[in-house]
């Protein structure tokens, strides 16, 4: 088995419009919808291969608010076994309307419909504590509205 992990970034994204929030998911091989995912390039940070990721593939502008979470794997090729060290971020996007064209399928759900439709336990996990990081992120952002409202204007 190699020793050296192959660092792959991941994305979970939101949109707001109009008080409603959105979250992407793709289909990469055609099967299943899942959170993107794209591996690291060498000397390149995650926090840049997600917004790489999104920017190239996604077609998208986006902020990278805060880690949600870890996780380890491993993947077989060739008859080699390869561990794998996932970190999930959320991500706000900022310019919609961009086109997914790097991805064989991608939609925007409602956060219930998200976690139903994506097929591994981690992955629904991982929305879950995005959520979660979602919902104090924006709570954040309405108490410093409100401590600062000359700043809307």
């Amino acid at each position: 088995m190699n020793k050296n992990p192959v660092l792959i970034t991941c994305a979970c994204i939101f949109s707001e419009n109009q008080g409603k929030q959105k979250w992407f998911l793709v289909k990469q091989d055609a099967s299943k919808w899942e959170i993107p995912k794209m591996v690291v390039r060498k000397g390149e940070s995650s926090v840049r291969a997600a917004l790489r990721m999104m920017a190239e593939k996604g077609g998208m502008t986006v902020r990278v608010l805060e880690e949600v979470g870890r996780a380890g794997g491993v993947s077989t090729v060739n008859d080699k076994t390869i561990p794998q060290r996932y970190i999930y971020y959320l991500l706000l996007n900022k310019i919609p309307g961009g086109e997914a064209i790097g991805f064989n399928d991608s939609a925007w759900f409602e956060f219930p419909k998200a976690v139903k439709e994506v097929y591994s336990k981690r992955e629904k996990q991982m929305l879950k504590a995005a959520k979660q990081v979602y919902t104090l992120w924006q709570k954040e952002r309405r108490k410093k509205k409100e401590q600062s409202p000359e700043d809307e204007a």
